[in-house]
């Protein structure tokens, strides 16, 4: 099948054709680095971070750009609230954010260009609008003629006698129409400026996103993308401003994620419940953040609550269990092809569940990248190998890891079992089952059964917490010190059990 994007420009699902054979151009809005990252931050980076892995599974070479607004107002007046200067303020929350990102499993752009070390470009890029009759200097100030652009409003419908009634000139400002934007602002005092041609001053904050990305990936790009909220104005401009001063088209395919609420509400200062990645990350694992943000569609708006986490650990454990008893039925051993000359009909049986997983999935993906359809299809596999695998206990190594390549590989694309950077807070937990193993060791022989049974038990717990939280090496101690000891533990869909050799 093939990939499908929808596209905001044409309002309609189109066949995915990039620019360049092979290659993949991404440009995503990034951050303005004035407080820390908040969860819709990461609901967006993560959205294309999906997309990014899948444009790799299917062979494309992906580059992805990513800006840093790291000069803009909120930023100066945080700065000066403060009294640091305001580029070495945004560079303290470009780290932090960053780092917060990583930390829930987000992988990097490959460039973050920044706006304050792109200023010579910007300034290019307006003299262009300017020499093409689409721009004007006023004041100090420089402004986009946004009724000469005639294709004004193509990416979000609006119609220019529709914003000219709403539209307002506000104090200070020198523009000719209500509707025209800056591309340069005059320099005012306790701000940080840039010599130009036309003085003192810094860039409008749209031009910086036509600068970068035509400069990092040239004309025409495939793929633009941000929050649903950049679509009006943000998005508009900068097409306007591209196309305007180079005649060429500027992006093929926008895409636009759907806002993320919180409890059923909008996330807003004014509500106070503005949730930080970092906060976040002190109670939840980021495997289980990440699982829930991918069950919702991109271009839907997912609601964050507690019972949606819960639900994604509980899932998680789940895959979690298949992924581990794969592991020790092929001795952690990944297949990536298989001979099925080789099986016998028992097994041609499990390699088309295999197979039929694979094929439903990427079917999924590249359905607009459906990636709900996509975790449907890896709990349906979840299943349909439980339920083999119980009737087949002794199925063949070789078929095993050719299933745990196929769940490690498409489950990359949904982010899912890469190590966690998160520092675990299982230190007291590891005291304990030392302190138990301790006691098992020491009265295995004189202490009742009913006695070992609960010691049994309790390690069991402490077994699955550290699982929870991806401590993989005291979880597969648990089960050898227990083995050692004469007790078998089987994980079940429901859980682990033991039973004494």
């Amino acid at each position: 099948m093939t990939l499908k994007i929808y596209n905001t420009l044409s309002r309609k699902k189109e066949d995915f054709i990039p620019v360049e054979k092979g290659k993949v151009k991404m440009y995503v809005c990034g951050m303005t680095v004035y407080s820390d990252a908040h969860i819709g931050h990461a609901r967006t980076y993560f959205a294309f971070d999906v997309i990014r892995r899948y444009f790799e599974y299917k062979g494309y070479n992906v580059t992805y750009v990513q800006n840093i607004t790291d000069v803009d107002d909120k930023i100066i007046a945080a700065a000066n609230q403060e009294g640091v200067d305001a580029l070495e303020y945004s560079q303290r929350f470009t780290d932090r954010c960053l780092s917060d990102l990583d930390k829930l499993g987000i992988r990097r752009a490959d460039i973050y260009p920044k706006a304050s070390e792109t200023i010579p470009d910007m300034i290019k890029l307006t003299q262009q609008i300017i020499e093409k009759g689409y721009g004007y200097e006023s004041g100090g100030d420089v402004y986009f003629s946004v009724e000469k652009f005639k294709d004004y409003g193509v990416l979000s419908g609006q119609k220019l006698d529709d914003l000219k009634s709403g539209a307002r000139i506000q104090p200070g400002e020198n523009k000719s129409s209500p509707l025209d934007f800056a591309l340069w602002k005059k320099a005012k005092p306790g701000e940080p400026s840039w010599n130009s041609p036309w003085g003192e001053g810094r860039p409008g904050w749209h031009i910086e996103c036509s600068t970068m990305s035509s400069k990092y990936l040239g004309l025409p790009f495939d793929i633009h993308g941000g929050g649903m909220d950049l679509r009006f104005p943000h998005h508009e401009n900068e097409i306007a401003q591209a196309e305007a001063a180079t005649g060429k088209v500027f992006a093929k395919y926008w895409m636009h994620i759907g806002l993320l609420t919180i409890n059923g509400e909008k996330m807003s200062k004014s509500l106070g419940n503005i949730t930080n990645v970092k906060d976040l990350l002190v109670k939840w694992d980021p495997e289980v953040i990440r699982l829930f943000l991918v069950q919702t569609h991109y271009r839907s708006p997912p609601d964050f609550n507690e019972k949606g986490l819960k639900n994604a650990e509980k899932g998680l454990i789940r895959i979690h269990r298949l992924k581990e008893k794969l592991e020790s039925l092929s001795n952690d051993t990944i297949i990536d092809k298989l001979d099925e000359k080789s099986l016998n009909p028992e097994e041609k049986t499990y390699l088309k569940i295999i197979d039929d997983f694979k094929t439903e999935f990427e079917t999924a993906i590249d359905d607009d990248f459906n990636t709900p359809q996509a975790v449907s299809v890896i709990f349906e596999f979840v299943n349909k190998s439980n339920r083999y695998l119980e009737e087949h206990p002794n199925l063949n190594k070789m078929l095993c890891g050719y299933a745990l390549g196929s769940l490690k590989k498409l489950g990359n694309i949904l982010t899912l079992f890469q190590p966690s950077i998160v520092k675990s807070e299982v230190s007291d937990e590891k005291i304990l089952l030392e302190k138990v193993q301790r006691i098992v060791h020491k009265y295995q022989e004189d202490i009742k059964e009913k006695n070992i049974e609960k010691l049994v038990d309790l390690l069991l717990e402490v077994r699955e917490n550290a699982r929870k939280k991806k401590d993989w090496d005291t979880a597969d101690n648990i089960r050898k010190e227990l083995d050692e000891i004469g007790f078998e533990i089987q994980d079940t869909i429901d859980g682990p059990v033991w039973r004494k050799k």
